[in-house]
């Protein structure tokens, strides 16, 4: 938490440009292109990284489909989460966060500057919505981040359980569900470390559709964690 509030004072010079920046481009989708809204997001957070002195390896790209929309699922560590793996996706993708958290400075402007979703935890009413229209622009094309895990508290590079409901959309799309290995990304905004750190975004193979097609949400929940645990542990990190 230190990090980020360090992070946020170093680039408050940079607020009276990029904020206003980021709030015109959100605002008129019709006149900025997702590519263009992207690309600005990218920019902030690369100042966030060069300012935090935080490094990205990243892994996979290779893996990741080349057409049509798809869901990425992976574990959760905290705040630089979705940060890093938007940094290391190179096509404009998005995700789903808690409402409640996604109001404060910066975090509010990359939510709508990428036309992310704020999911209501204990609404199930709006989180059946969400899954709605996120089934809908997967087919469309659209590239989403979902945290099975839900929060992320404590988790570090322990992977908790997966919840089955967060892939409804992806199977309701019949779209590839791609899973993703986090290690180390509580770092830089989630712990007391100083200096610089290090973190992984690692894509795995994905399941298509003809994999899962027979399985239950359950089952699909358990493959993709027992993935990415797998994956997590062939970088020399105990996460199970």
């Amino acid at each position: 938490m230190l990090r980020f509030i360090y992070v946020i004072l170093l680039n408050l010079f940079r607020a009276p440009y990029i904020i206003p920046l980021m709030r015109k481009m959100a605002n008129q989708p019709d006149k900025y292109s997702m590519e263009d809204r992207y690309a600005l997001a990218k920019r902030a957070i690369q100042y966030m990284k060069k300012s935090g002195d935080i490094e990205t390896e990243v892994y996979g790209t290779e893996n990741l489909p080349e057409e049509g929309g798809y869901v990425m699922f992976p574990n959760h560590q905290g705040k630089y989460d979705a940060l890093g793996i938007i940094y290391a996706h190179q096509k404009p993708c998005t995700f789903v966060m808690d409402k409640m958290k996604s109001y404060t400075f910066l975090v509010r402007e990359i939510v709508d500057l990428v036309d992310a979703k704020r999911l209501e935890i204990h609404n199930v009413r709006q989180g059946m919505k969400i899954i709605n229209e996120m089934t809908e622009e997967v087919q469309a094309g659209k590239r989403f981040i979902i945290f099975s895990e839900g929060g992320y508290h404590k988790n570090r590079n322990h992977v908790k359980d997966f919840k089955p409901g967060s892939f409804k959309s992806a199977v309701r799309a019949k779209a590839p569900i791609v899973p993703v290995a986090l290690i180390d990304s509580y770092k830089p905004f989630n712990s007391l470390c100083f200096g610089k750190v290090k973190t992984k975004v690692i894509f795995l193979k994905p399941l298509y559709y003809e994999d899962y097609c027979g399985m239950k949400t359950v089952e699909i929940a358990k493959v993709v964690r027992d993935m990415i645990i797998s994956k997590m542990e062939e970088f020399g990190v105990d996460a199970s």
